[in-house]
């Protein structure tokens, strides 16, 4: 699987507690990896890290990124095989009540790392992690491409726009030297959804709070349609981009989006239908009942056009819509309800994964 290539290598992760990085981890440790983690902080209560007890099955550094000499310290010492950054300020509405934290987080943050890889310049594959949000969202109804404008018109997408003219800076002054040793790809993806997600402003997790109390959710904009994707899709495109990395200096510098089919578009309120079924409920007004219907503008989609990676990488999405809503469901009713093993729940998810992948035929299984 990813070519056995992760096996035995050393991968620092920044933000490996959070909810991406928390499965991240768990995958990358299933993988034969050892790896470090880098995080300012345990980011939700509860939260998925602490609960699977990652903490425990790591190298684990509680360090802010903002903080330079820190991270080139991490850097020259550990002088990891692969680093998957993914440390941010992840959420919109903290970026409107705190910008700078924001803005500090995700472009000083970004140059902190990209800064410590430049001094270490040990061999190293580096994945950066931005956003399907750095893209000037100009709504055009198809997708956008990797080569499209940066850009933002609000402080969350401004930052990760910033953060890719960093990251293309950087890239061309330092690391297309000739005696440079760090070779370096950039991954966007969007928004994802599954088991062990406690962030704030989150329809999903907002769900799972209420359902685990017995208590109804309210929701206003039942007509509000996202593409659902489980966070394992995004993240296969991560680790395979990483591999590819690793095999082939001719994606030095390149950017991929990783995105769901066009059909994983559904709207909250057949998301609600559907995540209710595996909470059991007699009825589904008694999951969720809707107290507004607020004519909902669709603010750009930001619907990603993954050709690239599937010509370059044989990537493409591997969930159908309905396995996404089993897949996190089950979790969270596991979770909060029966007394199984969180950590193996997540790895039998991984697995179950991995095999339709392969049933599928798709390459990076090999």
């Amino acid at each position: 699987m990813f070519y056995n290539i992760y096996k035995n290598k050393k991968v620092l992760l920044t933000g490996h507690t959070g909810f991406k990085g928390s499965w991240l981890t768990i995958w990358l440790i299933k993988l034969g990896a050892n790896v470090v983690g880098v995080s300012k902080d345990i980011p939700t209560s509860p939260s998925i890290f602490d609960k699977l007890k990652l903490k425990d099955k790591i190298k684990h550094h509680l360090e802010d990124i903002r903080n330079l000499e820190r991270m080139k310290e991490i850097m020259t010492s550990e002088m990891p095989d692969f680093v998957f950054h993914l440390a941010a300020q992840p959420i919109v509405s903290v970026s409107y009540s705190d910008p700078i934290e924001t803005i500090s987080s995700n472009v000083m943050g970004t140059a902190n790392i990209l800064e410590a890889l430049k001094c270490s310049n040990h061999p190293c594959s580096a994945v950066i992690i931005t956003s399907d949000k750095a893209y000037d969202n100009v709504e055009q109804v198809w997708g956008y491409k990797e080569d499209d404008k940066m850009g933002g018109k609000d402080i969350y997408s401004g930052s990760k726009g910033a953060a890719e003219l960093i990251i293309k800076s950087y890239f061309n002054s330092f690391f297309l030297a000739p005696s440079c040793n760090v070779k370096l790809a950039i991954g966007r993806a969007g928004n994802v959804i599954g088991g062990g997600d406690w962030a704030k402003d989150r329809i999903v997790v907002d769900c799972m709070l209420a359902w685990s109390k017995g208590k109804k959710v309210e929701i206003r904009s039942p007509n509000a349609t996202r593409p659902w994707q489980h966070v394992l899709e995004p993240l296969s495109g991560y680790l395979n981009l990483g591999a590819e990395l690793y095999r082939n200096d001719n994606l030095h510098g390149e950017a991929f989006n990783f995105g769901p089919r066009a059909e994983q578009n559904h709207t909250v309120e057949q998301l609600l239908k559907d995540l209710s079924r595996y909470w059991h409920f007699s009825t589904v007004s008694d999951a969720f009942t809707v107290t507004d219907n607020i004519p909902f503008h669709e603010a750009g989609l930001l619907k990603l056009n993954c050709d690239k990676a599937l010509f370059y990488l044989k990537w493409q999405a591997n969930l159908e819509y309905d396995e996404t809503i089993r897949f996190t469901g089950e979790w969270y009713y596991d979770f909060y309800k029966s007394q199984k093993d969180m950590y193996k729940k997540t790895l039998e998810q991984i697995e179950e994964y991995e095999a339709k992948a392969g049933s599928k035929g798709l390459i990076w299984m090999e």
